[in-house]
């Protein structure tokens, strides 16, 4: 049984989503604060945590960020909070998705099942990694795409932009992380490169570039990429 722990302090939606949990078979624990949330975490090792931003003990960052001290279970952020500025954070600090408030019970849960499935299929170590769509397949060792039977050449910065998405899919990875892995520190304000580099990605590999299946862009956020 897939457990979940859901850290929220408002009663209504704590029950509302242990209702739909426990219908889709789902095993729940709850808590209403960060510390109550941390201690239950460490117990119960859940596979998947939901998450509020506004905790009445401490801010939901600060949960990710010790959560990630030691595990690596998909977290999903549920907030109120719109401002691209929190999402940004809580992403930076370790999230796997965020939800904006109010959402619907059927989105969050097609979330919450990609999550725990990408989980579960993650790569051994050592592993060979070959990323396979319907249009093009990306062999990570070997660092070479193909489309139509044909390589795509891709400049190493192209390379190193799209081995970053690929590896986290389903996953939003946030602009200011892309900008510091392949342009450096120095660069994380310049999100015109992204926007450049993602054009030129979508002109080699997708079928309909204005169109992308496959690298979606989350508005001021960043990029995932859809298997």
């Amino acid at each position: 049984m897939t457990r979940v722990l859901v850290v929220e302090d408002d009663p209504r939606l704590v029950r509302a989503l242990i209702i739909n949990l426990q219908a889709r078979r789902y095993g729940v624990d709850a808590a209403p604060d960060g510390a109550t949330a941390l201690r239950l975490a460490a117990a119960r090792q859940p596979d998947a945590v939901l998450l509020d931003l506004g905790l009445p003990d401490m801010d939901g960052t600060q949960v990710i960020v010790a959560l990630r001290g030691w595990t690596r279970v998909p977290i999903l952020v549920l907030s109120a909070r719109q401002g691209s500025d929190d999402k940004v954070a809580a992403l930076d600090a370790g999230a796997d998705d965020y939800v904006t408030k109010p959402f619907s019970m059927d989105k969050l849960l097609a979330r919450l099942r990609a999550a725990v499935r990408r989980t579960g299929e993650l790569p051994a170590a050592g592993a060979a990694q070959l990323v396979e769509t319907a249009d093009f397949t990306i062999d990570l060792l070997a660092k070479k795409a193909v489309r139509g039977g044909r390589d795509v050449r891709l400049t190493p910065t192209e390379w190193h932009l799209l081995e970053i998405l690929v590896t986290h899919p389903g996953r939003l990875v946030t602009q200011k992380h892309l900008l510091q892995q392949v342009w450096g520190v120095s660069q994380h304000n310049k999100t015109n490169y992204l926007r450049v580099y993602m054009a030129q990605l979508r002109r080699k590999l997708e079928t309909n570039p204005s169109r992308p299946r496959y690298l979606i862009t989350e508005p001021g956020m960043g990029y995932r990429f859809e298997g």
